[in-house]
């Protein structure tokens, strides 16, 4: 809309390459340098889309041409260290590599078919070819994600080579670790990357179109109309805004991003300090995650892992994430109640007839769900169904506002973009796949289990404390994708020898890898959120954690209760499980806050947070006992509100008259 156009605003695509070329840790390209790689990366782009649909491409050609694909453009990208981050620069090394990995990926590809009907008996060269195809892969994770997930392999590598292999040549273990690793499917050609290359990419070019055409900012716009004039509206529409944003990105880095540049800056500007702004934004994007219909790789894995299909994991989704989402906005509201914060005034707030003018814009995400759901295509199809639908709507936007081009530079700009992307992404699964495969090959993906299990002792709570720490400590170290995989493998058949169904023992995982992202001391998303709100990154991890404290319930009550999953459960029990559990929040947030209606006596505040946690509990019985708390909580908050308004101000004596 003409008035807001300066504040929110969709990137354009020349901006876009500006920012990527200025983003941190990349190489700085300009002029027809800066050309040629955007070219590269668009040509990678719509090849993944392209094998992604092709289905008469064998598996293991399909997938060694796409980390062909992620090597080169990934050194093209991500320079060794900042010395050589110079503009249009790149060192002779970092072009052998480049050439060498994308070479080495490209030979296994074209003799794929007698390389695997050699079986065990590969040649020296083959074994040097896979060696070096290993350094290098993850040589371009150190580059793209860091250097914890390079520190992390190189320690499960070496277990492998000292005490996991049992053969008692160095040599020999070392041929068998490459062998394993490079030419089977239990180390790079594994599940991870066979997810990636197979939908991911293809998701990742539709969350890119879908924000080129505009549809971020639309969200932001709709959620600052439908809740920004109430109590504490510009944080609660950061909120609902990084609930709609999450379903498009799968990813709390992109959903901080496409939000946080707007919504940031609007809850500073209503009076919240810069951690509490930052913590809100950081957050609201991590449950991006755990947000369908995209909801981020893990999700495609785990739809991978459970062997059912993606529409399954989706409908799973629902429940747990719009508690997670409600746990953080009624957080919001208290707080603002709490200090009386205003909301945004109605002349600031988006035109009703503007946005319903551009309500075409999250059609796309419509259909995409509905075709998921109905399980009538393929999950890759339904994909590419939707970015066709997303060019239309961006072509119907054009021809309302010629002032935001589409589609041919928007299509490129959303290419180049998520072919960036999926470098990281592609590098991750990589190394999740070399982990794994490590786990399996030595033994240890079965012995640390068995530890647990026998820590546990079969009982399904001391289970469920250790898989949280496990896995929080995991997502704090590697990204999201990595600690999910290792945990699905490590920490899934505890859950399942303890009692819990097998799909709620990976969404039991899968949400606490995603508290690890606002769980200091690393926190990435609180960490990204804090710089754009210029606040200390540890206090807006430490606030984050108290407004999404539904992050670490809710997992324990789907634990406890599977028909917020939807396992086994009649409609009238899934309907009482999520009663309950959004009543159980409730509480759990009003204590936290330490307001409900009013200012709560500690005694309150404790018989509220004990009522919360009572829903947790599985039975009718603590239900009961829990609902009861929290509604004695309520009734004495209203008569305290009740009195507080009853009872007269006392008025300042007046002054003494000394007059005689």
């Amino acid at each position: 809309m003409r008035q807001r156009q300066d504040d929110v605003r969709r990137l354009r695509p020349d901006e876009g390459a500006a920012r990527y070329r200025s983003a941190p840790g990349t190489r700085l390209w300009e002029g027809m340098p800066a050309l040629l790689v955007r070219g590269v990366f668009t040509i990678f782009a719509l090849c993944g889309i392209g094998m992604a649909l092709i289905t008469g491409i064998p598996e293991e050609v399909r997938m060694s041409l796409f980390l062909a694909m992620i090597v080169f453009a990934g050194i093209l990208l991500f320079p060794a260290g900042k010395a050589d981050r110079k503009v249009n620069y790149m060192p002779w090394y970092d072009i052998l590599m480049a050439v060498l990995g994308a070479g080495v990926f490209l030979y296994f590809a074209f003799h794929a078919q007698e390389i695997l009907l050699q079986g065990v008996r590969l040649s020296g060269l083959q074994l040097v070819i896979g060696a070096a195809g290993l350094m290098i892969l993850l040589e371009v994770a150190r580059r793209s994600v860091g250097w914890p997930i390079l520190i992390v392999v190189l320690l499960f590598l070496a277990h492998a080579m000292v005490f996991g292999l049992t053969n008692p040549s160095l040599a020999g273990r070392a041929r068998y670790l490459v062998r394993s690793l490079f030419y089977t499917k239990q180390g790079i050609f594994s599940e991870p990357v066979s997810v990636c290359s197979g939908y991911i990419v293809v998701f990742i070019v539709l969350g890119a179109l879908l924000e080129q055409t505009g549809v971020a900012d639309y969200f932001i716009q709709l959620a600052e109309r439908a809740v920004g004039s109430f109590a504490g509206g510009s944080a609660k529409a950061a909120v609902l805004a990084s609930t709609l944003c999450g379903m498009i990105s799968g990813s709390s880095a992109d959903s901080t991003a496409m939000t946080g540049r707007v919504t940031i800056p609007r809850m500073k500007e209503a009076g919240y300090a810069p951690s509490y702004a930052g913590a809100v934004e950081a957050a609201a994007s991590a449950g991006s995650q755990i947000m369908p219909p995209v909801m981020g790789a893990a999700a495609f894995v785990m739809a991978e892992l459970l062997g059912v299909p993606y529409g399954d994991v989706l409908r799973r989704a629902v429940l747990p994430a719009i508690l997670y989402f409600a746990g953080i906005f009624f957080a919001v509201h208290l707080k603002a109640k709490k200090e009386g914060t205003a909301g945004i005034p109605r002349e600031r707030l988006p035109k009703l007839p503007d946005l319903l003018r551009r309500s075409f814009l999250p059609a796309p995400i419509l259909l995409l769900v509905l075709l998921l759901l109905s399980g009538l295509v393929q999950i890759r199809v339904a994909a590419v169904i939707a970015i066709l639908a997303v060019i239309a709507s961006g072509i119907l936007g054009e021809s309302i506002d010629r002032s935001q081009p589409f589609p041919v530079s928007a299509i490129a700009a959303a290419l180049e973009s998520s072919a960036r992307t999926a470098v990281t992404i592609g590098a991750s699964c990589s190394a999740a796949g070399i982990l794994a495969g490590t786990l399996t090959m030595t033994g240890f993906g079965g012995g640390l289990p068995e530890g647990l299990s026998r820590l546990a002792e079969g009982r399904l709570f001391p289970a469920l404390l250790l898989v949280m720490l496990f896995c929080i400590v995991l997502g704090m170290a590697v990204p999201m994708t990595v600690a999910y995989c290792l945990a699905a493998v490590l920490c899934a058949p505890v859950l399942a020898r303890a009692g819990l169904p097998l799909p709620a023992a990976h969404f039991f995982v899968l949400y606490f890898g995603v508290a690890a992202c606002i769980t200091p001391p690393v926190a990435l998303a609180a960490y990204g959120a804090g710089a754009i709100a210029r606040s200390n990154p540890l206090r807006t991890a430490v606030t984050a954690c108290r407004i999404a404290s539904a992050a670490f319930i809710v997992p324990f009550m789907f634990a406890y209760d599977p028909a917020l999953l939807l396992i086994d459960a009649s409609p009238l029990r899934t309907a009482w499980a999520f009663g309950t559990s959004l009543a159980g929040i409730i509480g759990v947030c009003a204590a936290l806050e330490g307001y409900l209606f009013t200012e709560m006596h500690p005694a309150v505040r404790i018989l509220a947070a004990a009522g919360g946690l009572l829903m947790i509990a599985p039975g009718r019985a603590a239900d009961l006992c829990g609902l009861a708390a929290v509604a004695a909580c309520i009734v004495i908050q209203m008569l305290r509100r009740r009195r507080e308004e009853q009872t007269p101000e006392e008025e300042p004596e007046a002054p003494a008259d000394h007059r005689q």
